[in-house]
């Protein structure tokens, strides 16, 4: 090593020769180096013999793979080859099953077709059979045309001669009976007519009574349900104030002096204050309810507090119209939530509550409405029509009476035209304006709320009228009976819900006797305003009276 290391560097030999040391650690330097080199030299053979084997290897391995890939490749084309012929074949046996269901189709068609041909060929054969029977049986027709005709033209030969007789047999019936053909038969129309008003007056009663049995039970049932449904108060009309005083001196102090405590009461309420001889009362008046019944709250407030003067009064009276205002307006909200009304204006609400303070007849406007409303929903819901909106159009339909002392018109009208401007349905609108048939009614709502009204009004102990009113409905009631024919007397009974007819037998037989009582009832009808309904009544009776001696 040594040498071969001096060999390549001669150098470093003579060097190491001359100077020991220095040739010690040069030697130790290139045998340091030597090592070096010697072990690069065998690591680089080392890398060229991995190198040499892993080609080697790569070798084998290409070599092993393309032998795999052959074998793979080989394989594969017998696979495909294989599958190719199984397709082939499936496909011919999917080509041979289609050709024998072709070829099965086809036969059934060729059977079903040769049937239609025999089904078709059947009913030409019936075809011409049919036309065969129907050229007989023109043939008949024609011969028995011609053989009615031939009879025909005897029967008009032989009425020829029928009415030759029948007219000499008239002509001698006129020659033996004294009477033109004219006059027999005004006398049979007569007879005629005279039987037919007989059959009239039985059918006219028949129809009557059946109809009335059933419209009575029908209609009595469904009003009396309406009205057992809604058990309402009776009120009285209050058109003054009567204010109790603890003594004739309080009157003084009311009056004030020189009169200045009586004329701000009246000036802040509007009303009239009226102080008379009566013992411990006040009477205050005014046609407005709402301001009346502010100025006897005032009046009552005033009375216990007993410090009266126009600055006192007035702080009272504002106060007052407070109160009222709400009461107003929860009375209206009341009846609302009552019925179950939803969507009714502020405004409309507050005039509702103002009918609470208005009287009509001695009957208070509002529980009328209310009592008007409630029936009307009850008879509304048996009879299909709608509910709500007949309980609706049933409130409302007095609306008009809170303003009628401010607005110029029927209460009905102004009801109505408030309405519509609330924006409110036009069949309740229509409802409202024509409950007292100011207008023409145009649906079966206005009819219903116009019977409720009506039975609300005449209802025992609702209302009450003048005695001059009350005795005029009845004069008019027996001057119509009166009028007729036949009337022997006439009686208005029953407070007027009655007429009482008495007729004279020979004149009215027992059939005219039912017309007579229908054309009167008419007539009622027509002519006259009432609550409720009046029943016409007629009595025919015959006396035969004989004394024994």
């Amino acid at each position: 090593m040594l040498q071969w290391i001096f060999s390549c560097t001669p150098p470093l030999a003579e060097l190491a020769m001359a100077v020991p040391l220095m040739g010690t650690i040069i030697l130790l330097l290139v045998l340091v180096i030597a090592f070096l080199l010697f072990s690069k030299k065998k690591q680089a053979e080392a890398d060229r013999g991995i190198l040499a084997r892993a080609k080697a290897d790569a070798k084998v391995v290409q070599q092993n793979a393309e032998a795999n890939a052959k074998q793979v490749q080989q394989k594969a084309e017998r696979e495909a080859e294989t599958i190719l012929k199984e397709a082939k074949i499936k496909a011919k046996e999917e080509l041979i099953r289609a050709k024998d269901q072709f070829e099965a189709d086809t036969s059934e068609r060729r059977k079903e077709i040769q049937k239609q041909e025999n089904r078709l060929s059947a009913k030409e054969d019936n075809l011409d059979h049919k036309l065969a029977q129907l050229e007989q049986r023109t043939s008949d027709l024609e011969r028995q045309e011609q053989k009615l005709k031939t009879q025909q033209e005897s029967f008009t030969r032989k009425e020829n001669i029928l009415n030759e007789k029948i007219q000499q047999q008239i002509t001698e019936l006129e020659r033996i009976a004294s009477l033109t053909r004219e006059e027999a038969k005004a006398q049979i129309l007569e007879k005629l007519e005279g039987t037919m008003e007989n059959e009239r007056g039985v059918l006219i009663r028949r129809f009557q009574e059946e109809n009335r049995q059933k419209l009575q039970q029908t209609a009595q049932e469904i009003m009396i349900t309406a009205m057992q449904r809604y058990a309402g108060d009776c009120a009285y009309e209050r058109t003054t104030s009567i204010i109790p005083i603890p003594n004739d001196e309080m009157k003084g102090r009311i009056i004030g002096r020189e009169g200045r405590n009586i004329r701000t009461i009246e000036a802040a309420t509007g009303v009239n204050v009226l102080i008379d001889d009566t013992p411990e009362a006040v009477v205050i008046s005014c046609f407005d309810p709402v301001r009346r019944e502010i100025a006897r709250l005032t009046m009552e407030r005033l009375v216990s507090d007993g410090r009266i003067h126009p600055s006192r009064v007035e702080e009272i009276v504002a106060k007052m119209k407070k109160d009222v205002e709400a009461e107003i307006q929860k009375a209206g909200q009341e009846a609302v939530t009552q019925l179950g009304i939803a969507r009714l204006r502020p405004n409309i609400i507050t005039l509702l509550g103002r009918l609470k303070y208005r009287y009509s007849f001695s009957q208070n406007v509002l529980m009328h409405s209310i009592e008007v409303a409630s029936m009307a929903g009850a008879i509304a819901a048996q009879c299909g029509l709608d509910e709500q909106k007949a309980r609706r159009a049933g409130l409302l339909h007095d609306l008009g009476k809170a303003v009628d002392h401010e607005v110029e018109g029927t209460h009905a009208l102004i009801g109505a035209d408030l309405l519509k401007r609330a924006g409110e349905d036009e069949e309740v609108i229509n409802a409202v304006a024509a409950h007292h048939e100011e207008v023409e009614k145009t649906s079966l709502l206005a009819v219903l709320i116009q019977l409720c009204d009506a039975l609300s009004a005449s209802r025992p102990g609702a209302r009450s009228e003048t005695t001059d009113l009350y005795l005029k409905r009845l004069e008019d009631l027996e001057k119509i009976g009166n009028s007729f024919e036949g009337v022997e007397n006439c009686y208005a009974v029953q407070a007027g819900r009655e007429l009482r007819v008495i007729v004279q037998p020979e004149k009215i037989s027992e059939d005219k006797a039912a017309i007579l009582a229908h054309d009167m009832a008419e007539r009622i009808e027509k002519e006259m305003r009432y609550p409720g309904q009046i029943r016409v009544s007629v009595i025919r009776e015959t006396r035969a009276v004989e004394y024994a001696k």
